[in-house]
């Protein structure tokens, strides 16, 4: 049974679809028109009400490594079909018309290189490849994150934005729940310090998981962070949900989060944290 493949890397190295084009850019959160360039400024956030715009491992990358130097690895790791999963197609053919359409080839990538001066490994989500759900790939890239970091003596960072399992893989999906948690555990042994980044949004198996196994978890603002969505929960419980229910906001005040984060200030962040976490 082949659970993941290993391909020839793809010419392409970015994403097609990463962000809307043109010039002018509208806020999902306050409406606001955007230049290209004033978001840029800021960190794709929007200057008057600080909404995140969702966006891909590599400006995170970009973001957080100096002088937007760093080293991606296992990029070459593709989706099996263990199943033989169809619904309205073939799941080979669904991923790779999103490869073809996108430029994404997963919805998990890693790379390495130095933040501050310090070395860190950064295992970043994608929901733009099928929901950033998590298959044996995503499972497995996060593993061997794991693997890089302890051979780097490196904290690891891992960025999660994702809609949770991903059921065309049907129990494998959801054994990389285990499998991910389990892995997490060397980093423990060998004291060295896993930082869990929760974006919008941050959902299902990976919130059960492990985006809440962080030694620090943080948030970017108002990110949805749960397991099932608000509207589940409301139609099963049949009452009305409190205000901000499931954003970062309101986990951070009922303890289950530990910092929100501005993206401005994310790189400071991490790496005052891994300093003082691995001094």
């Amino acid at each position: 049974m082949v659970w993941f493949k290993r391909v020839k890397p793809s010419i392409r190295t970015t994403d097609k679809l990463d962000m809307p084009e043109g010039l002018w850019w509208k806020c999902e959160e306050c409406g606001a028109m955007i230049h290209k360039k004033q978001l840029e400024d800021h960190v794709y956030t929007c200057s008057a009400c600080d909404y995140h715009f969702r966006i891909s491992p590599y400006r995170y990358f970009s973001i957080l490594f100096d002088n937007e130097n760093y080293q991606e690895f296992d990029d070459t790791l593709r989706a099996g079909d263990p199943l033989g999963f169809t619904d309205t197609k073939k799941y080979p053919d669904r991923v790779h018309d999103i490869i073809e359409k996108s430029g994404k080839t997963e919805a998990c990538r890693n790379a390495w290189g130095d933040a501050g001066g310090r070395p860190l490994v950064v295992s970043a989500m994608d929901f733009g490849f099928i929901g950033g759900s998590m298959g044996s790939v995503v499972g497995e890239k996060i593993s061997r994150a794991v693997d890089k970091a302890i051979e780097l003596n490196a904290p690891l960072l891992v960025i999660s934005q994702s809609g949770g399992a991903r059921m065309m893989e049907g129990a494998l999906s959801l054994m990389q729940m285990a499998k991910t948690s389990a892995k997490l555990t060397l980093l423990s042994s060998k004291k060295l310090p896993f930082i869990s980044l929760m974006t919008d949004p941050t959902m299902g198996g990976i919130t059960a998981s492990f985006a809440m196994l962080g030694d620090i978890n943080l948030s970017e603002p108002k990110a949805l962070i749960g397991f099932a969505g608000p509207r589940v929960i409301r139609d099963t419980i049949k009452r009305d949900l409190p205000e901000g229910f499931q954003r970062a906001e309101f986990l951070l005040e009922h303890g289950f989060i530990d910092c929100i984060v501005h993206r401005k200030e994310l790189k400071n962040h991490i790496v005052r944290l891994s300093g003082m976490l691995t001094a």
